[in-house]
């Protein structure tokens, strides 16, 4: 019976993974219920004792020491205390052993109950225990059911996780059956036991998965600084090495990509963009925008704004899909970005340029204004002085001036004869004879004298050159060609001899023909 009873305390132990020792005193907290029912008083202090070789059963039962006991379920002689311990006095309180012969059924019924009871305790104690130390880290479970409110249950062996629909992936499928790797998010103590949450859709589970994947990331010579992640779409980790000669992202992603697409397919095909990272805040939010190229990066400490400077062609790139990329670059950089092209800033430049100049303008011509005020002040403060303008000097040599001009000009502008008379001096020309001075008298102005005609320095105009023959430039320019619609005779003399150059005349005629002896007439 003994042996039969410590081999189902070996059974239970083994099936509750639970050590002996837990359901040993679970056992004996059972018969401490039992026992107390049928053979002890209500509210005495009763112990239970099992022997781990044989399996033997004690119980102790605490008595008062007394002379004359009237209950003995709670008083023992003083006769009889004194055997168990020498010297106890009467009054004082004794463990004294009391185990009964056996229990009834109501007993046995109890006891049960309470071993099943504190066995459960036991298990739930184990269970939050184990997996408090695994909270934060990532453990694997197979789905075992989906509510009708899409929560899912994993069990993860001893327990069963809840998997909530705010911890879940929206783009993933789930299916009865599929073995998960999930990130240990919380572990609960409840009335029904231990409550573990688990989630797909935490950055840590990202930051999980590549301690895993990258043993450089494991043994800390490359550090994760800080993880953006929009669950099932894109995510954003930022690396930096800890050791001199190490490239951070180059150990992330491994060769030819086998790393990363680890992590990659574990996430059902969620994109990861791994950038370094750097002391510089400029630098960091530049390459936290990556793919997109970066011109310039002007930082605001005081709000922490971040101002972007983006070629035209890569500010799709930079703004990524619904603005995916600058979102997971601002959770990445924990700063807030502006986005701008360059053309935009450059207009932007040139209008503060333009409202620079017409403030500028402004100002220099306010102080011109008051500038010119200012001296019109003082020339009205100033008195009037009375400057006599003294005549230039005559120099020797200058004719005298034209007063039929002078006059001419004053008419014109309207002035009458006496003022002309007052205001026209007629200037004089000294002259000099034999070296004394003589009186200066008025030169009359010459008449003006038609230049004659220029003489023609040859007594017969030239007849015009033939096809071919060269002639001299005083020739050409003597030359003047008869009107239109006119008639040229040219008349042909011959020397006595016969042997000279003919002379040729031309003679420019009207409508009729003259008469002559060789005359040839020839129409133009």
């Amino acid at each position: 019976m003994k042996s039969d009873f410590l081999l189902a305390v070996t059974q239970l132990s083994a099936e509750k993974s639970l050590p002996r020792e837990v359901v040993l005193s679970a056992v004996e907290a059972a018969l401490v219920s039992a026992y107390r029912k049928d053979n002890f008083v209500q509210n005495q202090n009763i112990t239970v004792k099992i022997n781990p070789n044989n399996g033997k059963v004690e119980v102790w039962a605490e008595k008062t020491v007394v002379e004359a006991p009237e209950d003995t379920r709670r008083e023992i002689a003083l006769t009889e205390a004194r055997r168990l311990k020498p010297g106890v006095q009467p009054g004082e309180t004794l463990m004294v052993e009391a185990t009964p012969q056996n229990a009834g059924r109501i007993a046995a019924q109890t006891a049960k109950q309470v071993i099943l009871q504190r066995l459960h305790e036991a298990e739930h104690s184990a269970i939050l225990e184990e997996f408090t130390e695994k909270e934060g880290s990532i453990v694997t479970g197979v789905m075992q059911r989906i509510e009708p409110n899409k929560q899912i249950f994993i069990d993860l062996g001893r327990t069963e996780a809840l998997l909530p629909v705010a911890e879940q992936v929206h783009n993933e499928k789930y299916r009865i059956g599929q073995r998960l790797k999930v990130y240990l998010l919380e572990v609960a103590r409840t009335n029904k036991g231990p409550r573990v949450i688990v989630s797909r859709s935490h950055p840590n589970l990202l930051r999980r998965l590549f301690e895993l994947e990258i043993p450089e990331v494991f043994n800390g010579a490359v550090e994760i600084k800080s993880i953006a992640r929009e669950a099932g779409f894109r995510s954003k980790v930022a690396v930096a090495a800890r050791q001199e000669g190490i490239d951070p992202v180059g150990c992330c992603v491994g060769l030819r990509g086998i790393r990363i697409q680890n992590i990659v397919n574990e996430l059902n095909g969620e994109k990861i963009d791994v950038v370094l990272w750097a002391p510089s805040s400029a630098i960091f939010i530049a390459n936290a925008l990556s793919p997109a190229q970066v011109l310039s990066v002007t930082l605001n400490e005081g709000e922490k704004v971040a101002k972007v400077v983006i070629p035209d062609k890569q500010l799709s790139l930079a703004i990524g899909k619904e603005g995916q990329n600058v979102r997971l670059a601002v959770k990445l950089t924990e700063w807030r970005i502006d986005i701008r092209s360059a053309s935009v800033v450059e207009a932007e430049k040139a209008v503060v340029a333009r409202a620079a100049e017409e403030v500028a303008m402004k100002v220099a011509v306010e102080a011109r204004a008051r500038e010119e005020a200012e001296t019109a002040r003082k020339a009205l403060e100033r008195p009037p002085v009375e400057e006599k303008i003294a005549a230039p000097p005559v120099a020797p040599g200058v004719t005298v001036a034209r007063k039929a001009e002078k006059e001419k000009e004053a008419v014109t502008a309207g002035a009458s004869e006496e003022e002309l008379r007052e205001e026209e001096p007629v200037i004089l020309e000294p002259a000099l004879v034999a070296g004394k001075k003589e009186e200066v008298k008025a030169v009359p102005e010459a008449p003006e004298i038609p230049e004659p005609e220029r003489a023609i320095p040859f007594a017969r105009p030239m007849a015009p050159p033939e096809k071919g023959q060269i002639r001299f430039a005083e020739e050409i320019m003597l030359f003047r060609p008869p009107k239109p619609g006119a008639r040229v005779k040219k008349v042909k003399k011959k020397g006595t001899h016969g042997r000279g150059s003919p002379e040729e005349e031309l003679r420019v005629k009207g409508q009729r023909r003259g008469s002559g002896g060789t005359e040839e007439n020839e129409d133009i």
